[in-house]
């Protein structure tokens, strides 16, 4: 599972965004240890990182490489003459967001989710002296909350390029992986297994099927990726619902929609909530749960 940073860039953001890397010193100018400049060492293909300048949380990254020792980048210019010329590099896919957000105005959910040491920011919003900072996977996707779908798609091929740079596992298994983000592959035939048609619509011909992951394939480890129990087989309409948290089921099977959901798609899309539907099974349902919990938009 990849694990979360956040890196505070004000003096450096355009430098490092706009050459694709995230770069830091290894020791402090007088020697000394510094945990920020030694957590680039621990960064690991696939991780996402949160990039803030400014006050603001402007793009979000995926790191393609782990981390190699490089010269101070020398388009950092005036602003890196404090630290020395030795140090680490990070490659980086950055995506910058068209609507940055600000934590300071989201402390109320943020402020419990912070790191108990090593925080990037105070409880108050303001950025503490560090560069780059492990952050807990509660305080991440409450992040990804709030940055909405902006990153979504930049953040599933980021993986999808760390699983091709992958050496602990061969090219069948990377192909497989690859493949179950959009649906196809053994991950559909294992969920074909399970599945036999669209539970809304009684679809069956799978032409007009979409293979929908329950819980989402940018949270899933390999295995979670590739198993049948956690999908559904949804014609795409529905699909485009369930992947955005508009609806979920019960264990029972029971159809549940959102309470944002405008009246108009549910009237037009003929969605009743609590319509019965086949029963989950006992392995599905652990995925329904992450999904009511994580993904369903609830009241």
């Amino acid at each position: 599972m990849p694990r979360y940073w956040w890196v505070n860039q004000n003096q450096t953001y355009k430098a490092e965004v706009g050459g694709g890397y995230m770069w830091s010193p290894k020791v402090n100018k007088d020697g000394g240890f510094n945990q920020f400049y030694e957590n680039m060492t621990l960064v690991n293909l696939g991780d996402i990182i949160f990039s803030f300048a400014d006050t603001l949380i402007k793009t979000v990254g995926i790191a393609s490489a782990p981390a190699r020792s490089a010269d101070r980048p020398k388009e950092f210019g005036k602003a890196g003459e404090a630290w020395d010329i030795d140090g680490w590099l990070v490659q980086v896919d950055y995506d910058e967001l068209m609507d940055p957000i600000k934590p300071k105005e989201h402390m109320d959910l943020l402020a419990p989710l912070l790191p108990s040491k090593y925080s990037p920011i105070r409880s108050d919003g303001d950025g503490n002296q560090v560069y780059l900072a492990e952050i807990p996977s509660v305080m991440a996707d409450a992040l990804l909350s709030l940055i909405g779908s902006q990153v979504d798609v930049a953040v599933e091929e980021g993986q999808a390029r760390a699983i091709q740079n992958r050496t602990d596992i061969g090219a069948t298994e990377k192909y497989q992986l690859v493949r179950s983000r959009v649906g196809q592959g053994q991950y559909r035939k294992n969920l074909e297994n399970h599945e036999k048609g669209c539970r809304i619509t009684g679809i069956a011909d799978g032409r007009f099927l979409r293979a929908s992951h329950i819980k989402p394939w940018s949270k899933s480890n390999d295995f979670e990726k590739l198993d049948g129990n956690n999908g559904l087989l949804l014609a795409p309409h529905v699909d485009h619902l369930f992947d955005r948290g508009f609806l979920s089921f019960e264990d029972s099977g029971e159809l549940i929609l959102s309470p944002r959901l405008p009246t108009a798609v549910t009237a037009a899309w003929n969605l009743v909530d609590g319509k019965p539907t086949k029963a989950l099974s006992a392995k599905q349902a652990v995925y329904m749960d992450y999904h009511r919990r994580e993904v369903f938009k609830g009241p």
